[in-house]
């Protein structure tokens, strides 16, 4: 019965060292283009990772339990590591879903919901090559959201989003807003005519959001009005990220404009 235990807990002990190695893959084979998305997040994350998380744990409590009852006691500090990995994995997963069921399931946010700033055609075809998420009318009712639109839902989770009103003219606007857009960490992809459109990409898996401002003259007739729309390329719901993008760039449009 020992010799069961020994080979037990060493194995779910591999196999929980391993469980990190797993996501690893998942997240840099995506965003370095190794895997398609649908394959390392879709699959290796979103569907498998929490059976193999599971399934780890399970066989590591059983581990567990036979280093501590099994005469000679012992290889339980193996077999509680392998408890610890998955089960903390499995708690930051926990975290993040209940987290997600507080914020809509929407990955398109802009500051002027009636007329949204609009994409290139570039930034449409590239979305449509990798299988994401088009651009849709955000004032269309959608039926997944039990028949409201992204653009109500969009407003009532960021309601602190507005059009920016700055006293630099279009062409000044526009390049202080491309400037911004750099400093803020986004690749900055075309700039000119009163329009900015950016890429901002996670850390992990690469995955990106297309991002434009829209800069017109001020309906005074001096300065400008800046609106920004942020949408993820993938995934229904985008954790509230595009919201927290579209504060951060306007507090520091802001703070730069004076």
């Amino acid at each position: 019965m020992s010799k069961l235990r020994d080979g037990w807990v060493k194995t779910v002990w591999v196999l929980a060292l391993l469980l990190p190695v797993w996501f690893l893959v998942a997240a840099l084979g995506t965003k370095f283009g190794i895997l398609d998305w649908r394959i390392g997040f879709g699959l290796m994350v979103f569907r498998l990772g929490g059976l193999l998380l599971l399934g780890v744990l399970v066989l590591a409590v059983i581990g567990l339990l036979m280093a501590l009852l099994v005469k000679p006691r012992q290889g339980w500090r193996r077999a509680l590591v392998a408890v610890a990995i998955p089960a903390l994995a499995l708690g930051f997963a926990a975290s993040v879903m209940s987290k997600a069921k507080d914020i809509p399931p929407i990955h398109d946010i802009a500051t002027d919901v009636q007329d949204p700033p609009a994409f290139s055609k570039a930034v449409i075809d590239a979305r449509a090559a990798i299988g994401g998420n088009p651009i849709t009318d955000m004032n269309a009712p959608v039926p997944a959201l039990k028949g409201k639109t992204v653009a109500e839902l969009g407003k009532a989770a960021n309601p602190g989003l507005a059009s920016l009103t700055l006293s630099q003219s279009v062409p000044d606007a526009t390049k202080l807003v491309a400037e911004v857009a750099k400093a803020e960490g986004l690749k900055v992809t075309g700039a000119g005519d009163g329009v900015v459109e950016a890429v901002a990409e996670t850390f992990w898996f690469g995955f990106k959001d297309d991002v434009v401002f829209r800069i017109r003259p001020a309906a005074t007739g001096s300065g400008s009005v800046v609106d920004i729309r942020s949408a993820s390329r993938v995934g229904m719901s985008d954790l509230g990220a595009n919201g927290k993008r579209i504060g951060a760039l306007s507090a520091a449009i802001k703070a730069k404009a004076g």
